[in-house]
């Protein structure tokens, strides 16, 4: 069952293979073995991914609701309920988790040794339930409802340039100003940068002078001089506090998005995920207290 769900939710053997660790003709196999036990066909194989058949859709929804019991049993007997221990899996995004949330999780590892962590660093939004993750830090507003959230900050998308560039350059007083003006674009993303002006979406465009794949490079960059750039302030706290980077447009940037600690919450709540909210979420958001009273000062 658990091979067939890591096939199901990877979209293909080949990639459950590499989800699973595991040698793919051996994967191959089992799915077939469990074809033949159940005597119907669970999966249609194509030459880029696979489509569950009526019979495996309906033994997929019941392997899930099996597993999650299986795994359940196992946290009662192992224990997890009683004091925290066992393996914690946290995703979160590259940059914030770094800078953010990696500190925090070393020292919750000093004060619970019986806890073990795994930590994925990732830019995309993570299924806790089919991905077997306990805890997720998310950026922005929140499309799954089931998932019990709790907030633990607010993050901005800033426009910002180096000193030494504005001088050179001049400030820039509205968006349309940004045509006169070099731009630094970050990983591909829309050549337009949208701000809002007194309620209205106003698309702006700088010259397309550099284009980087990382935010480091990116805010290296934007120190340097190379031009303006558009980054989320949790990225840049350092550069801002010393004034190596200067916000610009902040009328027009709009407003705060939430950062949260989500966690799926049915049934007993597993102490080493209770123990790592209430470790995190004081210290989080004190990190951003913080940050936004250097800002402020």
């Amino acid at each position: 069952m658990r091979i067939l769900l890591a096939v199901v939710d990877a979209g293909s053997i080949s990639a459950g293979s590499r989800k699973l660790n595991a040698p793919l003709p051996s994967v191959s196999r089992k799915v077939a073995e469990l074809e033949r036990h159940l005597g119907a066909n669970l999966i249609v194989r194509t030459s880029r991914n696979l489509q569950l058949t009526d019979a495996g859709r309906d033994y997929v929804d019941a392997a899930r609701k099996i597993m999650a019991d299986l795994d359940e049993a196992e946290r009662r007997a192992s224990g997890e309920y009683q004091t925290p221990r066992g393996v914690l899996t946290i995703t979160m995004p590259i940059e914030y988790g770094s800078r953010y949330v990696l500190p925090i999780a070393l020292s919750f590892m000093d004060k619970y040794p019986e806890v073990s962590l795994n930590l994925l660093s990732l830019d995309r939004t993570v299924d806790l339930v089919s991905e077997q993750v306990d805890i997720a830090l998310r950026l922005g507003d929140l499309a799954d409802s089931a998932l019990h959230a709790v907030k633990v900050g607010e993050f901005r998308l800033l426009t910002c340039a180096s000193p030494v560039y504005l001088q050179r350059h001049g400030m820039p007083e509205r968006p349309g100003d940004l045509i006169d003006r070099d731009g630094i674009v970050f990983n591909k993303r829309t050549f337009f940068w949208t701000f809002d002006v007194d309620g209205t979406p106003i698309e702006a465009m700088p010259r397309n002078r550099l284009e980087v794949n990382t935010a480091a490079n990116c805010v290296a960059a934007a120190v340097g001089g190379a031009g303006i750039a558009r980054l989320f302030d949790y990225q840049i706290p350092d550069e801002l506090a010393s004034g190596a980077l200067i916000p610009i447009l902040r009328d027009c940037d709009g407003p705060p998005q939430p950062i949260h600690i989500v966690y799926v919450r049915q049934g007993l709540l597993a102490l080493k995920v209770r123990a790592f909210v209430d470790w995190a979420l004081p210290r989080l958001r004190a990190r951003h207290y913080e940050y936004y009273q250097t800002l402020s000062e």
